[in-house]
């Protein structure tokens, strides 16, 4: 298996190739050539397989390039209980008749991002050793990124970790598990600005080749491929789940609702849907940082302004350039590198946005892969939360209830809907206060983190005082 960039750079590369490169020469994404196929038969081989052994199977379609041994005990060593605190790693839990949550927010830092993270620390560590190299990886965090690629890398050999998060946007709760980190290869840079000046501030970074090179630079955040491909594992494990037990489950088709900034929790839930996994519809969960859901109502893709990004309740969704969006487009239209690069490069850059509602390519998105897609505010928050306590005993974080909120809009008859739950609600203690009048519970573990010394250096959103920075700290 080989990987293109959606910008149609001549290159094919081997998956450790961009495990430690992340974006590609000409600022694409990387993708592979073709979605391996499954089908009946491999879904039933595959049911009833414990969750590192279903990692094994669907991660060994597109790594070719680690001895399969080595990488059956990567998984093994990832996709533990005593990890993820449960046996099924990502159990399932039936609110009503046909809707189900997926709880992903079982891992050390209590976010759906410890799913993908843990297995890219340990993907890191083999790799760097077997090169005998270092890497530096420079990441942008909204929120959960930032604690959960920091708890997977910290201590691990020949890598240091430079994470930059909009300074003062994060819950108190996410800075304080983030800035409170004393490892001396974890560095956090609290920018001011918002979310999308640090994606932006990533990839300005990632694109210039020398000095990339002379600092080895890689990523975690979701545009590198090894950490969308980990995410692709839930989406069969939740699809089993939801089955079992029901006639011609391997006909029976499931739902996912996804809350979703960056696009790239639903890209892997579109990856295994071109896999073959039987999903009816991906839907799409926004808060009022709506760019996504416009585009799925309208065509039109329109980034938004620093200046017109909401600070909202659901911090990690307050993104207006959704990094990953690009991939799904790259098979929108046809896998035509020449015009992705064309709409992301020089229309974006522009104008701000570019228009598809004309394309016949676009009425696709619905059809043949089947997206739809939904807005929560602030004030629909706060009453999911509060209906979802009050008549299932279930407590949900604010991300959590912008899923629920429109997944419960866009159900269909006979088709389980799972919400993907993608943190604990004391990650977002105030909204729960205001939804229920009481703190969510904390894990003994967390108890006093906010108290904890920080270790955090304010910066500019500017790419010359970040590469500063960097070469300042590798020597």
């Amino acid at each position: 298996m080989k990987y293109v960039s959606t910008r149609g750079h001549a290159d094919r590369k081997h998956f450790c190739e961009i495990l430690l490169e992340g974006l590609a020469p000409d600022g694409g994404l990387y993708l592979p050539e073709r979605y391996p196929q499954v089908n009946e038969a491999t879904l039933a081989l595959w049911r009833d397989l414990p969750y590192h052994e279903l990692a094994f199977e669907i991660l060994s379609l597109y790594i070719d390039d680690i001895p399969a041994d080595d990488l059956r005990a990567i998984c093994r060593k990832t996709y533990t209980e005593e990890v993820f605190g449960t046996k099924e790693i990502v159990p399932l839990k039936q609110l009503e008749d046909g809707l189900y949550l997926e709880a992903l927010s079982n891992g050390p830092t209590l976010a759906f991002k410890d799913m993908a993270m843990q297995l890219l620390g340990n993907l890191f560590e083999y790799e760097l050793a077997r090169r005998g190299e270092e890497l530096n990886i420079l990441g942008a965090t909204s929120g959960d990124t930032g604690s959960a690629a920091e708890y997977a890398m910290k201590g691990k050999k020949g890598v240091r970790v430079f994470m930059t998060s909009p300074n003062g946007r994060m819950s108190p709760f996410q800075q304080a598990q983030m800035f409170s980190l004393q490892d001396a290869n974890i560095h956090n840079l609290a920018l001011e600005g918002v979310f999308d000046d640090c994606q932006d501030i990533v990839k300005a970074v990632s694109s210039d080749a020398a000095f990339k090179r002379k600092y080895r630079i890689g990523t975690v955040n979701s545009i590198n491929w090894a950490r969308l491909v980990a995410q692709v594992v839930y989406y069969f494990a939740g699809y089993f789940q939801a089955t079992s037990g029901r006639v011609q489950a391997t006909q029976q088709k499931v739902s996912f609702s996804v809350p979703s900034g960056n696009f790239g929790n639903i890209c892997a839930g579109h990856v295994a849907r071109m896999m073959g996994l039987p999903i009816e519809r991906l839907v799409l969960a926004t808060n009022e940082n709506d760019v996504l859901d416009e585009f799925f109502r309208t065509g039109v893709y329109r980034v938004r302004a620093a200046a017109d990004t909401h600070e909202t309740s659901s911090p990690s969704m307050d993104i207006s350039k959704a990094s990953n969006f690009e991939r799904f487009v790259f098979d929108l239209l046809g896998r035509d590198g020449d015009r992705v690069r064309s709409l992301f490069g020089e229309q974006l850059s522009a104008t701000g946005r570019f228009d598809l509602s004309a394309d016949p390519a676009f009425r696709t998105a619905a059809g043949s892969f089947g997206f739809s897609s939904g807005k929560s505010t602030h004030a629909d928050r706060v009453a999911t939360i509060r209906d979802t306590f009050e008549r299932h005993g279930v407590m949900i974080d604010t991300h959590t209830a912008d899923g629920l909120k429109v997944g419960r809009e866009q159900r269909q008859p006979g088709v389980p809907m799972i919400v993907l739950e993608t943190a604990l609600p004391i990650k977002f203690a105030a909204t729960i206060v205001e939804a229920l009048g009481r703190e969510p519970d904390r894990p003994a573990k967390f108890e006093g983190i906010e108290k904890l010394p920080r270790r955090v250096t304010v910066l500019a959103a500017d790419v010359q005082a970040v590469k500063s920075f960097i070469a300042t700290h590798c020597q």
